[in-house]
Order: structure tokens, then C-alpha cells, then sequence
């Protein structure tokens, strides 16, 4: 009797599939205009499903795109697709930029763990949700591949959800979907988008190798997004029994996987797992992740929840800065009030990394831009620059140029330590400015 339930189980959900299947033109016939459509973000940007709706631009009006980045060519942002949609974005990535610059895209603050609840609670709407996912295991369940983030949460509450079948997507461990939630299925092999690696210069590796200093053995790592992050990987060959339990990681970690380095054996939760929301990478890393039953794929309100890491001690924050002022404050967003990037999870690993025992949280960026023409440690960010991370929040800030370790530090102290690190070129200025408007250095 057990035996022919499962027959039929099996039966039904392929009969389901079948039903479902269709072209990608006919499924975002699904999408009318006013809708709110959320788009899977990162290499889970449903390529074929996208370039669909975008087709279809002239039967529609009013429709808004949202998602967090893209590596897509984000063509609905383009001014000629103005009438038919308009983005709102979770984070400013590259295709996007200049729309949300030029004020053709919105962008909306946020921090990344706290996503999925906003569109649980009704704060964020989604009437359509287009993903991409693997083909269907023997069960008919669809491993969400290399972005989970806040997709499940968008699925509960949208009432159409167009699937992309991609057979080039990773099946990674961790959530997993049924092809029952799906509204619509569409089977499209297409390469996967890739993040090449960063290029490195001798700026970037002097930093890198100030934030392995900080590295001991047995720490759990977040990485952020850069070459900065990127590098510090190269100088952690002879450390011993690292983790990762980031938001995203990249190729960089491969190598020291493969090498031993990082064992995942020390973590506090999810021993002997990779546990992280989305990934990006190159084919180096899809082969790595697919099918391996050591890396775990989770909800970002999970994986970037304070709480939750804070469990792993030596909790290691790396991310990235635009500018810092003298008082510690992150601007990680802005290029004065031109929105260049997002907050993302960067606040959420700060304060994790304080919740650690042993924890460090670390803000890197270099000392100047423009080649060199402008210093990114300031006395004040700037008319419309983002506060990204508080003053209060901020521990380790470092530059070519050293180390500023800013916990404990009064104002005053901290404007010395941060003059310290910034380029040479600029520190009398930086102090005399600082006098200027009275901040009796």
C-alpha cells in the first residue's frame, strides 16, 4: 500500500509540473499593469522570465520592479521603458545606478535581515515574484540554488510565482521549494551570470594584510563585497580551523577550503557547515557549492540576525567603507547624495560581531579616490552623504595606512587615531579643519 502511495504521489506532482509548463512569454502574461512584481536577486535573476516582461513593455503601465542587486543589464530602468516600469530597489547595484541616480528608480533604506518581514507584515508589497531554481529532485522539490535571501518570504505573500527551471543552477543544501507553490513553470538553460574576481592592487593588499593581523585561529568570518575582502583571503593560508557564516561569499574561499584552512569546526551553530544567503562568484565556486552537503543556504533573516551571529565566537565583520569622518561615522552608500550602493547586511554584522565573544567588527576602505585628488577620512561626510553605520557601532577602521581601533576612544582620540591612518597628504588639513569647527584637536 505504501509502495503505490508514493507511485502516485511521484504521478501527481510531474501531472502538476506538466500543467504548469509553459513559455516565458506565456507565463508573465500572468503580470497586468499596476502590479508589483519582485524579481529573485543576484545570479538568480530569471533571465528568460525578465527579458519576457520586458518584451511585453507596451501592453503595460505602472508596473514596479523590485529587488535587491542585480547582475542583469536592468534594462526596465531604461528612459524609454518609463511609462511601463518603474524600479525600486533594496540596494543601488550597477545596471541600476544611474536610474536611481538620474531619480528614474527609488531606492528604499533597509537592512537586509529585516526584508523578509517587511513583506510578511504587508510593509513591502509583491503581487508577482519571477525566481529561478533548480530542476525538481525525485520529490518534486527545487533547491533555491545560489540566492535564498528573502525570496520565501515575497512567495507567501504574492499571488502569482513565475519559476524559471534553470539545469545550470547549483542545488545547494539548505531551503528548499516544492513545485506545487509555483504558479507557472518555465524550463530555460542559460549560463549562469558571473562575478569575475576584483582587480588588486598594492593599495588593497596592505589593508588586506592589516585585517589578517586581527584574524586568530578559530574565527568565523563574514566577507563582504570588493577586492578588499577578496584579498584578505590570500594572507589566511596559514591560519587554522576558519569558518564562514557571511551574508555572501565568492571564489576566495574556495582555495582555503580545499587547503584545509577553513574547517568550519569551531562555529558556535552550524558546525562544519558554510552557512550563507546568497552567493557570487565565477564557475569556480557554482562547481564547489553544487552538491555539497557542507554548505547551507538560509534566509537572510536568519543568517544576518544579530542574535544568530553573535552565537559563533571570533565572529570576524569584514566590509567596506566610501568615506569615514573623524568621529567614526560609516558612510558605505553615497557619493555625496548620489546613491551608489546600499546598507545591506553591514550594520547587521557589525552588531553581530559585537554580540560575539572575541568578536571583531572591521571597516576597511583606502585613504584616498579620485587617484589620490580626495581623502575618504573626513572631518564631516558631506551635504546628503549616508549615515551607514553610527559612530557608536564602529570598532576597527583601516586604511593603507594602519589600524584605528576606535572602541573606547572619546571624540577627541578618535580624530587622532582616524588622522593617523588617512594619507599623509592630507592629514595637516584634516587637523586643521578639524580646529576650524571645533574640535579642539
Amino acid at each position: 500500500m505504501e509502495a503505490y502511495q508514493n507511485k502516485m504521489v511521484e504521478k501527481n506532482w510531474k501531472d502538476e509540473y506538466e500543467e504548469k509548463l509553459c513559455s516565458p512569454d506565456e507565463a508573465v502574461k500572468l503580470i497586468i499593469s499596476g502590479d508589483k512584481v519582485v524579481f529573485e536577486s543576484s545570479v538568480n535573476e530569471p533571465e528568460a522570465l525578465v527579458n519576457a516582461l520586458v518584451a511585453r513593455a507596451e501592453d503595460l503601465r505602472g508596473v514596479e520592479i523590485i529587488h535587491m542587486t542585480t547582475l542583469g543589464k536592468g534594462r526596465y530602468t531604461f528612459p524609454d521603458m518609463a511609462e511601463s516600469f518603474h524600479h525600486t530597489g533594496l540596494y543601488v547595484s550597477g545596471p541600476v545606478r544611474k536610474a536611481v541616480q538620474e531619480g528614474r528608480a527609488d531606492f528604499v533604506p533597509c537592512y537586509y535581515s529585516e526584508v523578509p518581514e517587511m513583506y510578511r507584515s504587508g510593509v513591502l508589497k509583491a503581487d508577482a515574484v519571477l525566481i529561478t531554481v533548480t530542476p525538481p529532485d525525485e520529490e518534486g522539490y527545487c533547491s533555491f540554488g545560489l540566492t535564498v535571501d528573502y525570496i520565501e518570504a515575497v512567495i507567501e505573500v504574492a499571488d502569482v510565482v513565475l519559476a524559471q527551471i534553470n539545469p545550470l543552477m547549483p542545488r545547494t543544501g539548505g531551503e528548499k521549494i516544492h513545485i506545487s507553490r509555483f504558479t507557472k513553470i518555465v524550463e530555460k538553460e542559460e549560463p549562469l551570470l558571473e562575478l569575475q574576481p576584483p582587480k588588486v592592487g598594492e593599495v588593497e593588499t596592505a589593508i588586506a594584510a592589516y585585517v589578517a593581523d586581527l584574524i586568530p585561529d578559530g574565527a568565523t568570518l563574514q566577507l563582504g563585497i570588493g577586492a578588499i575582502p577578496d584579498t584578505v583571503l590570500r594572507f589566511l593560508k596559514d591560519k587554522k580551523d576558519l569558518g564562514i557564516h557571511s551574508e555572501m561569499f565568492s571564489d576566495g574561499v574556495v582555495d582555503l577550503a580545499r587547503a584545509g584552512v577553513i574547517t568550519n569546526q569551531k562555529k558556535g551553530n552550524h558546525k562544519g557547515k558554510f552557512v550563507a544567503t546568497f552567493l557570487m562568484g565565477t564557475k569556480k565556486l557554482y562547481d564547489f557549492v553544487d552538491g555539497n552537503p557542507d554548505v547551507e543556504m538560509l534566509p537572510v533573516d536568519y543568517v544576518n540576525d544579530p542574535y544568530i551571529i553573535g552565537q559563533n565566537d571570533n565572529l570576524i565583520s569584514i566590509n567596506s567603507a566610501l568615506q569615514v569622518d573623524l568621529t567614526g561615522q560609516v558612510n558605505a552608500e553615497t557619493m555625496g547624495s548620489k546613491h551608489y550602493t546600499g546598507i545591506g547586511g553591514q550594520v547587521d554584522f557589525v552588531r553581530g560581531a559585537k554580540r560575539s565573544k572575541g568578536g571583531k567588527s572591521i571597516i576597511t576602505l583606502p585613504s584616498t579616490a579620485k587617484k589620490g585628488s580626495i581623502s575618504r577620512i573626513v572631518n564631516d561626510l558631506g551635504a546628503g552623504s549616508a549615515v551607514t553605520t553610527s559612530r557608536a557601532d564602529v570598532e576597527y577602521i583601516i586604511t593603507e595606512y594602519g589600524v584605528a581601533d576606535l572602541r573606547g576612544l572619546s571624540l577627541r582620540e578618535r580624530a587622532h587615531a582616524l588622522v593617523a591612518i588617512a594619507h599623509p597628504d592630507f592629514r595637516d588639513q584634516l587637523l586643521r579643519e578639524a580646529r576650524e569647527i571645533g574640535r579642539y584637536l
